[in-house]
């Protein structure tokens, strides 16, 4: 009885002891199986993110090129302002006179050359020099011509800008600018080192092109073949200078 007993207590615990490896095992596997495919899933969801990033990079030239090579080809897309303001604050511009053109709407064409005048002038000082910041007198001409009417060569699709630029590179005139966002222009702060407010809270530069003072920016107003371009110094808010657009 006590041996048969025994047999049987020896039978169970083996029972148990096969249950219990056969319990652990499995809970190994499944615990090695899960790792392996959160692995699968995670591979196929970096290369689906891979191609993503692929097709929207914004350096692929097959995304973005053909968008901007059409703004890059358009030679005259002018900003529509009838009726009010445009996007960079211009008033509706006088009928008859250029429409601003957008520099980065500009495809210049260089291999074809045009003719245009160009002068500088800051005689106004002349009749304010007590207003002029002494250091600055030395500066004005004694005729206040910095440029006499030049004629100087262009290239299609150049603003005055592009001109003010060209001429005082190659007569040696400083010239010192900014670019102003909200106005898509470059601002002429000085020219042969006399700024704006040297001469009197209303003075600075200005420009007319055959007898207009453009209401934009010198970077938006394209250059025609035979314009004449006047670069003027106001101390009077353009009153000295015949242009009474902003006085009150």
């Amino acid at each position: 009885m006590e041996r048969t007993w025994k047999k049987t207590l020896a039978a169970g615990i083996a029972a148990v002891v096969i249950v219990v490896a056969l319990v652990l095992a499995g809970g190994r596997l499944t615990d090695h199986t899960a790792p392996a495919d959160q692995g699968s899933s995670a591979m196929q969801q970096t290369d689906a993110d891979r191609q993503q990033e692929q097709t929207l990079d914004p350096d692929d030239p097959d995304v973005v090129g053909p968008k901007q090579n059409d703004n890059r080809e358009v030679t005259g897309s002018t900003t529509g302002n009838s009726g009010g303001q445009d996007q960079y604050h211009t008033d509706p511009v006088p009928e008859g006179r250029p429409q601003p053109v957008e520099p980065d709407n500009v495809e210049v064409d260089t291999d074809t050359s045009l003719t245009c005048t160009i002068s500088i002038s800051c005689a106004t000082i002349l009749d304010n020099m007590e207003l002029c910041a002494e250091n600055k007198r030395p500066l004005v001409p004694s005729d206040g011509v910095i440029l006499p009417a030049t004629t100087v060569t262009f290239s299609p699709g150049e603003s005055v800008y592009d001109v003010l630029q060209q001429v005082c590179r190659d007569y040696g005139i400083h010239m010192e600018s900014e670019f102003t966002p909200m106005y898509n222009s470059a601002y002429i702060q000085g020219i042969n080192n006399l700024y704006e407010f040297d001469v009197g809270n209303e003075s600075g530069w200005m420009y007319k092109v055959n007898g207009w003072f453009p209401n934009y920016g010198c970077s938006r107003y394209q250059v025609e073949d035979g314009d004449v371009i006047c670069w003027v110094y106001t101390c009077d808010l353009g009153a000295d200078v015949g242009d009474n657009s902003m006085s009150g």
